[in-house]
């Protein structure tokens, strides 16, 4: 028998270590002490340790090493599956370190600038709520992008062409949309692509797609690099509207999330304060 320091010492294993893997049911002592407690080790035991050390140094959960160490035959399938696993993690760090090496080379800033008129193209996203919390926002987001690639692969099989980055805004163009954004009901958002097309290509295009005329404005944007949450909504929306502007304000109503493929920007049009909008005519007269 071998003590739990003897077998400690020879098996490069922390006696603490030795205890975790004892009360997780993944190596138990061949005896121990009921007095005292002592737990004592067989050298038959040292391959075991070994095993376990190895898997977990891939970084594989005690749970999955006790199932391979249980189920022998299917180590190979838990290894890939484990190999996949970290894989994702991987590239999920690595772009959290994009990220942050961006914000910190250049931190985010508001900048004003002069959006010119385009023409565009706007789709109604399927089944989209407002993202009252990140599984949501994260859900909005994936239907958000399957609606721009289908939008457009649509527009491009028609002839037209896109010509720039397309974004996303709240659905409050009709005051059914309104009604269903803010009640909950949805869809919530509309994607736009802005497009160079002829007449024929945009006749061409399906009854659910909507062709519009982007009217020039003056706006304020934020562009915060890596993939959308919550957070960083809000963020722009706190460094948007505190904004100082003379006899003008940020119109967080006329606020769209253009879609890079190196993060989000946030742009919200500039209102002077005797600006009157048209939307708000129309729901005044109804």
């Amino acid at each position: 028998m071998l003590s739990i320091s003897e077998f400690s010492e020879m098996c490069q294993l922390p006696p603490q270590t030795l205890r975790y893997y004892h009360s997780e049911g993944l190596l138990v002592p061949a005896h121990v002490d009921e007095q005292t407690g002592y737990r004592s080790y067989l050298l038959e035991q040292a391959e075991q340790a070994m095993l376990i050390t190895v898997l977990r140094g891939t970084g594989m959960s005690v749970k999955l090493v006790r199932r391979a160490l249980d189920e022998p035959d299917a180590t190979p399938a838990l290894l890939r599956q484990h190999t996949a696993e970290v894989e994702r993690q991987r590239q999920a760090q690595d772009e959290a370190i994009r990220d942050a090496r961006r914000f910190f080379d250049s931190w985010p800033e508001v900048r004003r600038r002069h959006t010119p008129e385009m023409t565009v193209v706007s789709k109604l996203v399927p089944g989209t709520s407002a993202g009252r919390n990140q599984c949501e926002w994260d859900e909005s987001d994936a239907a958000v992008t399957a609606t721009v690639q289908d939008v457009v692969k649509t527009v491009e099989s028609c002839g037209a062409v896109v010509s720039g980055p397309p974004w996303r805004t709240l659905a409050c163009e009709t005051p059914e949309q309104k009604r269903q954004t803010f009640s909950g009901e949805g869809p919530c958002w509309l994607v736009k692509v802005p497009v160079t097309a002829d007449e024929d290509a945009l006749a061409a295009l399906p009854g659910d797609i909507e062709v519009q005329l982007f009217e020039a404005r003056d706006e304020l944007s934020i562009f915060i690099p890596g993939t959308s949450s919550i957070a960083k909504y809000c963020t722009a929306l706190s460094r948007l509207i505190p904004y100082p502007l003379d006899d003008a304000y940020v119109d967080i109503t006329r606020m769209r999330h253009l879609l890079h493929d190196d993060g989000i920007e946030t742009a919200a049009a500039i209102r002077t304060l005797d600006e009157t909008d048209e939307t708000d005519e129309t729901d005044a007269d109804e």
